[in-house]
C-alpha cells in the first residue's frame, strides 16, 4: 500500500509497476505540476506486508530444534529422555508400532529410519529364507534398504489372525405362522502363522474375540485347533494340515497374499481348498509334515479310496488380518442381524 501526505485514503501500489504509480498520482492530483508531483513522490511512505517466513530462506532447520536456540529441544520428552534411551525403546517396539511412532515428529521419524530396526524385523519375518539370502536380496533387489524390503516384499504377518467370514442361507422348519423360513448361517475360518513355518487352523462358528484366546499350540484337541506347515513363494502360500480320525484326511490350502497398501499384507485370497485321503503308511512316514508329503499331488489326487479328493467351491471368502490388539473391537464380531455380509476389500 502507498500513503501520500494530503490524502485521506490509501492508494494500492505495485512496487514493480512504475506506470501504475504515475496513474494513481495523476488521479489524485489532476492539476499538479511536475515539480509538485516530484515532491509528492518523495514524501510517499511505503507500507509493505510483513512476511516473517522470508527470514527462514537458506536456513537449515534440524529436527526438534528452534532457530533462536538450536541447542535447546522444545519437546519436554526429548529434554527428559536421552537419545540413547529413546533408541533402546524403539529397538523393543514392533515394526508397525515403529511406523505409528514415526508420525509423531521429525526427530522420531529420522531416528526410526535407522536400518538396525528394520534389519532385525526383516530377518525375523523371513527367517526360513536364511540371513545370507536375505542380505543378498536386500542388496540387489531393494537397493540396500531394509525398510524398503519390509514395505515391498510379500510376507505373512505374525502379530494377529487371518479371518475369513462366510455366510450362507439354510432353509428352516415350517411353523404355523411362518411357512417358508430361512436362516442366515455364519461361520469363520481362522489362520495364525508363525515365523518357523508352522501355522494353526480352525473352522468354527465362534466369533473372533472368543477364538483368539486359544489360537496357540497349548490349545487342547477339544478346541479343534489343527496345526500344519506352510511355505511362502513370492506372494503364493501353500499349506497343509491333517484331520486325524478313523479316516485321516489332508486339507490342502493355496492362498495369494496381498495388501490394501504398501507393507500391509492384510489380505489372503483363498485360491483352492482341497481335501484328500491318505493311507496309513504315508501317515507313519510323514513325521507330522503334511506339506512335504503332499508336494507334487494333483488337485484330484487321493491315496485312500474311502476318502475321495474334493475341491471345495464354497466358503472361499478372502481372509482379513486382525491384529491381536483389535480382536475385541473388530467388526467381524458383529452378529448376523447387524452385519449379514462382510466385504473384505
Amino acid at each position: 500500500m502507498v500513503w501520500c501526505p494530503g490524502l485521506e485514503e490509501y492508494l494500492p501500489f505495485c512496487a514493480n509497476c512504475y506506470g501504475l504509480m504515475k496513474l494513481q498520482l495523476a488521479l489524485a492530483f489532476p492539476m499538479a505540476t511536475k515539480g509538485e508531483e516530484a515532491v509528492c513522490f518523495q514524501q510517499m511512505h511505503f507500507m509493505e506486508t510483513s512476511r516473517p517466513w522470508l527470514s527462514l530462506y537458506g536456513v537449515r532447520v534440524r529436527p526438534g530444534s528452534t532457530i533462536s536456540n538450536p541447542d535447546v529441544d522444545p519437546a519436554l520428552i526429548h529434554r527428559c529422555l536421552p537419545d540413547e534411551l529413546l533408541f533402546e525403546i524403539f529397538a523393543r517396539m514392533t515394526p508397525y508400532s515403529l511406523g505409528r511412532a514415526a508420525c509423531v515428529c521429525r526427530k522420531w521419524r529420522y531416528t526410526i529410519r535407522n536400518p538396525i530396526f528394520w534389519r532385525g524385523a526383516c530377518l525375523k519375518a523371513w527367517q526360513m529364507t536364511g540371513p545370507a539370502e536375505n542380505c543378498r536380496l536386500v542388496r540387489f533387489s531393494y537397493g540396500g534398504s531394509w525398510r524398503k524390503m519390509w514395505l515391498l516384499r510379500p510376507r505373512l504377518r505374525f502379530d494377529g489372525l487371518y479371518v475369513s467370514r462366510n455366510t450362507y442361507i439354510r432353509a428352516g422348519v415350517a411353523e404355523w405362522k411362518v411357512t417358508n423360513p430361512v436362516h442366515v448361517v455364519c461361520y469363520y475360518r481362522y489362520i495364525r502363522f508363525y515365523p518357523s513355518g508352522r501355522f494353526l487352523y480352525k473352522n468354527s462358528s465362534q466369533r473372533l474375540k472368543e477364538v483368539a484366546k486359544y489360537m496357540n499350540f497349548r490349545a487342547s484337541n477339544a478346541e479343534c485347533v489343527f496345526s500344519g506347515h506352510y511355505t511362502l513363494t513370492n506372494d503364493q502360500v501353500e499349506a497343509a494340515i491333517l484331520y486325524p480320525g478313523l479316516r485321516p484326511t489332508v486339507l490342502r490350502i493355496r492362498l495369494r497374499l496381498r495388501g490394501t497398501c504398501d507393507g500391509a499384507n492384510n489380505r489372503l485370497d483363498l485360491l483352492s481348498l482341497v481335501t484328500s485321503g491318505i493311507n496309513d503308511s504315508e501317515l507313519n512316514d510323514s513325521d507330522g509334515n503334511m506339506l512335504g508329503m503332499v508336494e507334487g499331488w494333483q488337485e484330484d489326487e487321493t491315496h485312500n479310496l474311502d476318502v475321495p479328493a474334493i475341491s471345495h467351491r464354497r466358503g472361499l471368502t478372502p481372509f482379513v488380518f486382525v491384529p491381536f490388539e483389535e480382536v475385541e473391537t473388530s467388526v467381524l464380531n458383529l452378529p448376523v442381524d447387524k452385519m449379514d455380509y462382510f466385504v473384505p476389500g
